[in-house]
């Protein structure tokens, strides 16, 4: 197998022939390696309510495992990427999913919720090592003309696991407890890391990039009127998700009942990412961002209704949850399409700032949720509607600007 170097640009300099068919077994199993960083992070949404009463706490204090994963993912991202730079690839993924594995054995082992949190951190440590890169080889593993489909098949590892693998994980929770769900994703990371050390090739590491150059684009105006909108809209996304169990519960649904209904949130969430990436080009990204913000308040507040009157009608929950994950993952397409367009000539660096930014939203939101799960459920779902309603205003008081890029 021939050697390929990545630079810190994105371009691949080739030290041999480009890999063709011969690597390409690597591309799925890097896929299915999103797919357990994706089931990870979320997975705890499925099951917090039996998480809480076996470790004592409640159910608000053990959704903030998803807010401490998320934020050590959105903190340790940029900093792993310059610490890890020179490392080759193979050596860098395989060692990430190995310690996404052993963090997730911690996980499904914790005696008490404080080394529960440690090891969500270790994992989110592993996670923002293998996420970024993972995209990246994939793009270089294959000929010029396959890169596009390689990297979304990659890419697309982190959507099923919203679409199928957390209410998954939610159904292994009920079937056989928290703890096995947890383990059952070490178990997948395991998997994967010996299927990526056998298959993919050698890739050497690249230049190292000094952290203060790194963050350097957030100098230029139009990246920093926008990266704040990807906070905003995250957070909106993920206030009640965290949540989800207790807030299914106000509007008639039974725990049983959440799998399906997180299922539907995951296939709303598929068709509101693939629906913004084929009109983006065409319409612009700041009308694909209001219409998916309009439609996600419209859903979090017709839930918040519905909790809020005590009706119950689960088929027109199952509208709203298509509705609220469409409007929650519509939001990556457009966004990394305007900062691509305001900073060109650093779109590897924007792309993963965007996505630091998406989990500090992630992180918010959840956090948010955990302080107004207290009053109930309606007030968490309107809390949720109303963010999505000021992510919608920021968009469009900045969409004007000549430093924001549409």
């Amino acid at each position: 197998m021939s050697n390929v170097s990545l630079s810190t640009s994105g371009e691949a300099a080739a030290t041999g022939e480009v890999p063709g068919r011969d690597v390409l077994g690597a591309v799925p199993a890097l896929a299915l390696g999103t797919f357990a960083v994706g089931t990870d992070a979320f997975v705890v949404a499925g099951f917090l309510p039996e998480l809480a009463a076996d470790l004592g706490v409640s159910t608000a204090t053990a959704g903030q495992a998803v807010t401490v994963f998320a934020a050590a993912y959105a903190l340790l991202s940029p900093v792993l990427a310059t610490l890890t730079a020179r490392l080759p690839r193979r050596r860098l993924l395989v060692g990430a999913l190995l310690g996404l594995g052993a963090a997730n054995l911690a996980s499904a082992l914790a005696p008490t919720f404080g080394v529960l949190l440690v090891s969500r951190v270790a994992a989110a440590a592993a996670a923002a090592a293998f996420t970024p890169n993972a995209g990246a080889v994939a793009a270089f593993l294959v000929r010029p003309e396959r890169r596009a489909r390689a990297l979304a098949v990659v890419v697309g590892g982190l959507t099923v696991a919203t679409a199928l693998g957390v209410p998954l994980g939610g159904l292994a929770g009920q079937w056989t407890g928290w703890r096995w769900a947890l383990g059952a994703v070490a178990g997948l990371a395991l998997l994967v890391a010996g299927a990526v050390s056998v298959l993919l090739p050698h890739l050497s590491g690249n230049p190292r990039v000094p952290l203060r150059e790194r963050l350097a684009v957030l100098r230029r105006p139009a990246v920093r009127a926008i990266l704040p909108l990807t906070v905003l809209g995250m957070a909106a996304a993920y206030t009640v998700y965290a949540y989800s169990v207790p807030a299914l519960a106000a509007v008639g649904l039974t725990a049983g009942d959440t799998a399906w209904a997180l299922g539907l949130y995951g296939v709303g969430a598929v068709l509101g990412n693939l629906a913004a990436g084929l009109v983006t080009d065409r319409l612009g990204g700041v009308r694909v961002l209001a219409v998916g913000y309009v439609v996600m308040a419209a859903g979090l507040a017709g839930l918040g209704a519905l909790a809020a009157s005590g009706a119950r009608v689960p088929v027109l929950v199952g509208v709203l949850m298509v509705a609220w994950g469409a409007g929650s993952w519509c939001q990556t397409p457009p966004q990394q399409h305007r900062l691509i367009a305001a900073a060109p000539g650093e779109a590897p660096l924007v792309v993963a700032l965007n996505s630091s930014a998406i989990y500090t939203g992630i992180g918010a939101g959840t956090l948010v949720g955990g302080l107004t799960a207290r009053p109930g459920a309606t007030m968490m779902y309107a809390t949720a509607a109303g963010l999505a309603v000021a992510a919608l205003v920021y968009l469009l008081v900045t969409a004007g600007e000549r430093t924001a890029s549409s």
